[in-house]
């Protein structure tokens, strides 16, 4: 099969994505040995995976909302959201060396209540172990992607057949898979951010920790499909469908999704400090203390009142270009955002997202390198088949009222 013709600016990037990817990842690595060894590398490298690592797995759960509501959104976006969530394989691919290198060198339980006791960490955790311990640890993870990858490699091949078979009862297997893989995708990502965020301090919990990473892979996985579908649509095929509506329709889940993530934190937040449970406040106080209070102010200001007012606007939302300026903010504050949860955890005293200057330049340079080869992937992906979807009936059913509106004016012009 032929690659579909996209945009110059993805095609460039389809080609040169991968080089700078190798290269930034080899420049963290190096200045992260100069500096203080691979534990400065990897602290970025988790930040970065799970940036990456959210746009892929918020399309796929994007995807299979779209096989259940079956909305005129869903279609404009369907191609962009299969191949992102396509990438799924690669991403299994880099988190490896984080599982098998990483992660014994960031989380304090790796070695047992020795650790714990060498990390200052109170006795009382030492029960967790059961649960948090080298291999175990390592099970779950291949659970968590055995279970996203099945997800994936079904609706994507469903997908696919409905292309050379044009029969319609495929659109029922799309149900069969996107209802309990919804739940699934809730679940597996709880457990998953438990262990991957929340046990880097294993003396605090939130039963609303991953549920806050599901919102913020929602949010970004809708910003990054935006700006992708704003390039595509310059030109047919997707100029037909991707109109003014479709558009104010991916805008109001950008707003919808913003909201959610400012509804769950604060709510974390309440729940928290009306417990006064020495054990859980720790994770605010270092938070919000005299170094980060600055940081929680710009999120609680930049991440939710500024794009809540922005996006309450009709007019904004129904521009592509403006729109997708807004998605590029939205994400660039993501970043911010997972450097505040993430970040302190790193530090003995808790009180910084960096611990010195240095460890700027690493981040940036392990996100762009990730970043690199992920994108050159998704572009590989989305070239493989065609933007819109060619016989799918209830693409056909969606639309219908679209061209029933557009028949009318023809007669009335």
């Amino acid at each position: 099969m032929s690659e579909i013709d996209i945009h110059p600016r993805l095609k460039q990037l389809g080609r040169n994505g991968w080089k700078v990817g190798v290269a930034s990842l080899l420049l963290g690595l190096v200045m992260a040995l100069a500096s203080g060894g691979a534990r400065l590398f990897f602290q970025s490298y988790l930040v970065a995976f799970l940036f990456w690592f959210g746009l892929a797995l918020g399309s796929l759960a994007w995807l299979m909302v779209h096989h259940m509501v079956e909305g005129r959104w869903g279609f404009v976006t369907q191609r962009i959201l299969e191949a992102s969530s396509r990438t799924l394989p690669l991403l299994a691919l880099l988190f490896l060396p984080y599982l098998l290198i990483g992660s014994p060198q960031l989380y304090p339980w790796w070695g047992g209540v020795e650790s714990l006791a060498w990390h200052g960490i109170n006795y009382h955790v030492s029960h967790k172990l059961m649960y948090l311990n080298p291999a175990f640890f390592t099970i779950r993870a291949f659970i968590y992607f055995g279970i996203w990858l099945t997800l994936t490699y079904f609706l994507n091949r469903w997908s696919k057949d409905m292309d050379t078979t044009r029969d319609p009862r495929i659109s029922l297997k799309y149900r069969w898979v996107a209802a309990p893989g919804i739940v699934l995708y809730v679940f597996t990502m709880t457990f998953a951010m438990t262990d991957w965020g929340m046990s880097l301090e294993p003396e605090w919990f939130s039963t609303i920790y991953g549920f806050l990473f599901c919102v913020g892979q929602g949010l970004s996985s809708m910003c990054f499909t935006v700006i992708i579908l704003s390039l595509l649509a310059e030109k047919p095929p997707l100029s037909s469908y991707a109109k003014p509506d479709r558009y104010h329709d991916l805008g109001k889940l950008m707003l919808a999704f913003t909201i959610l993530w400012a509804y769950m934190s604060f709510a974390q937040f309440l729940i928290t400090w009306s417990g006064n449970l020495p054990e859980e406040i720790k994770y605010y106080m270092h938070r919000t203390g005299p170094e980060l209070k600055g940081v929680f102010t710009i999120l609680i200001v930049f991440h939710f009142f500024v794009p809540f007012f922005i996006l309450l606007m009709r007019g904004v939302k129904r521009v592509p270009a403006t729109l997708r300026t807004i998605a590029f903010y939205i994400l660039a504050v993501r970043i911010i955002d997972l450097l505040w949860v993430l970040g302190p955890a790193f530090r003995d005293n808790h009180d910084h997202i960096f611990g010195s200057a240095v460890e700027v330049p690493i981040t940036l340079a392990v996100l762009a390198g990730i970043g690199g080869i992920w994108l050159t992937y998704f572009v590989k992906q989305l070239t493989q088949r065609p933007l819109v979807t060619a016989f799918d009936p209830r693409r056909d059913e969606a639309f219908a009222h679209d061209h029933h509106h557009e028949t009318e004016a023809l007669d009335h012009a």
